[in-house]
């Protein structure tokens, strides 16, 4: 086994971290740094979180700590405060996300821009994947779509409204235990297995207003039906980011997040703790856009790799 870190790699790293610095400097956007320990942690019942205890003293505030997912609720805390846009560059941690495309540690870029929509920020994520691409000499078309008009180009049918047995039989002859799968993911599986892999390598591809069951943190719009005020980027066959129009009404946040520990008890899992300092400020928070992308993805991308580990110091089994 090679255990010595790949030079190129490192050296693409530091590149892609001095042009995210200048990108966002250039723009009037403040890098800021927020802590990486929480009282609370992600209700999303599809990420795990890690969890440490601090042995302190007691005055210091819970003992339990979550490991972040992501830097979203401080970030979103210090918009509440005034702070204007504004980004993070830094690790966060999944528990359980471990393989080719996956490690459990990794870097996020996050940043939020006050008085955009998704659509607006989606382009500005354009610029930035173009920038990235033009270290290593090369440059992507892109495509633009919504969810719905996806699914009809490539599949015929229509996401927002197909019956959940055309969900079923349009994943065609890919082996799934179809027990305990909602429509949700359903829609997930097709994503995965049937339209991202065909995605062209050279091609950014922009898919924005999901189904507005597939809202997390964003913004409702009220169409017929309705979506999420949402989009996700992918370059080639990864996915590269995932941005919101932000939801800034805490009294909707938090009941998602209350049905999102509900899911959590019906499959067994742990509720996790809500998140009090960003219900308590959440209202305030300007109207915004937001996006995380992950950095080691896009880092393949431009070392032409579809393997986490050939862009990392050292993978978690070398850690």
């Amino acid at each position: 086994m090679n255990t010595c870190p790949p030079q190129a790699a490192l050296r693409l790293r530091a590149e892609l971290y001095r042009l995210l610095r200048t990108f966002f400097f250039e723009r009037g956007v403040l890098e800021v740094e927020t802590p990486i320990l929480s009282a609370a942690g992600n209700t999303e019942p599809n990420i795990q979180s890690f969890t440490t205890t601090f042995r302190g003293h007691v005055d210091a505030g819970t003992p339990e700590r979550w490991l972040r997912t992501s830097p979203e609720y401080p970030l979103k805390r210090l918009l509440a405060a005034g702070v204007g846009d504004c980004y993070e560059l830094g690790r966060v941690f999944r528990n359980g996300e471990a393989g080719g495309r996956h490690n459990p540690e990794f870097t996020m870029l996050e940043w939020y821009r006050v008085g955009w929509d998704h659509g607006r920020l989606a382009r500005e994520v354009e610029d930035l994947v173009q920038a990235a691409l033009a270290l290593v000499g090369r440059r992507a078309e892109v495509r633009v779509c919504s969810y719905r008009e996806l699914f009809l180009d490539k599949l015929g049918l229509d996401p927002l409204t197909a019956a959940l047995d055309a969900l079923r039989q349009a994943l065609g002859e890919s082996s799934v235990d179809p027990e305990g799968l909602t429509r949700d993911d359903w829609l997930d599986l097709l994503i995965t297995h049937r339209l991202q892999p065909d995605f062209p390598r050279d091609r950014i591809t922009v898919i924005h207003d999901y189904p507005a069951s597939q809202c997390a943190l964003a913004r409702i719009r009220h169409d017929d039906p309705p979506v999420a005020e949402r989009f996700e980027l992918y370059l080639g066959p990864h996915e590269l980011a995932n941005g919101y129009h932000e939801l800034n009404d805490a009294a909707e946040q938090r009941a998602r997040f209350e049905r999102d520990n509900v899911v959590r008890r019906a499959r067994g899992l742990r509720e996790v703790p809500m998140d009090a300092n960003l219900l308590a400020v959440l209202d305030a928070m300007p109207d915004c856009a937001g996006v995380a992308l992950g950095v080691e993805r896009l880092l393949m991308c431009l070392a032409g790799t579809d393997t986490i580990a050939d862009v990392l110091a050292f993978p978690f089994a070398q850690a």
